[in-house]
């Protein structure tokens, strides 16, 4: 219960602050944005398996790969899409921290 909750506190809270923090003038257009970056979960649906709570996403899925990492940091460095990679980089933050959870419980 615990993954879950920390997890998904990454996932939908943790970007509000980061939004609120450093993007002051348009921290909800911020936030929204970085909510949005959720999407890149879609890739899921191409697995074999759709939910697997022992899995964990990075390198498994094509959009938690180490190439789609790379691409999410140059969307980080091109100030006009700034937001967008820093909700992706944090997403697949969060998905690291929880392969250490997987690592550890599963």
């Amino acid at each position: 219960m615990l993954r879950f909750i920390i997890h998904y506190f990454l996932h939908l809270i943790a970007p509000g602050i980061i939004a609120r923090v450093f993007f002051k003038e348009q921290w909800i257009k911020a936030w929204l944005i970085m909510l949005l970056t959720l999407l890149i979960d879609l890739d899921h649906l191409f697995s074999q398996t759709l939910y697997n709570p022992c899995r964990c996403s990075l390198e498994v899925h094509p959009l938690h790969s180490i190439i789609a990492i790379g691409l999410y940091l140059a969307l980080f460095i091109i100030p006009k899409t700034r937001v967008i990679g820093l909700g992706l980089l944090f997403h697949v933050f969060t998905d690291a921290l929880d392969c250490l959870f997987i690592f550890h419980f599963c």
